[in-house]
């Protein structure tokens, strides 16, 4: 298989932008559910330690990737100690 793709950019090397970009594309796709899976207080992994990890966060931290006219910073806790 990786064989017949590799005699078919040798025969047709304008394919090669193709499989760079088509590649590089699926890695960051990949990476970035990667981050979402890891990173967002709403995914719980570990049931038994950390039940609701949604509740631990402070009420300053962005956990967004790209915050968009938001001071995460001057946030004040809006609500009751669970």
């Amino acid at each position: 298989m990786l064989g017949q793709v590799a005699k078919q950019l040798k025969s047709h090397p304008a394919l090669i932008p193709l499989f760079v970009f088509i590649g590089g594309g699926a890695a960051m796709s990949m990476m970035y559910l990667a981050r979402l899976a890891l990173k967002n207080p709403a995914v719980c992994w570990d049931r038994k330690n950390n039940p609701e990890p949604w509740n631990t966060i402070q009420p300053d931290y962005q956990y967004k990737f790209y915050a968009v006219n938001m001071d995460y910073s001057k946030l004040k806790k809006e609500g009751p100690d669970f």
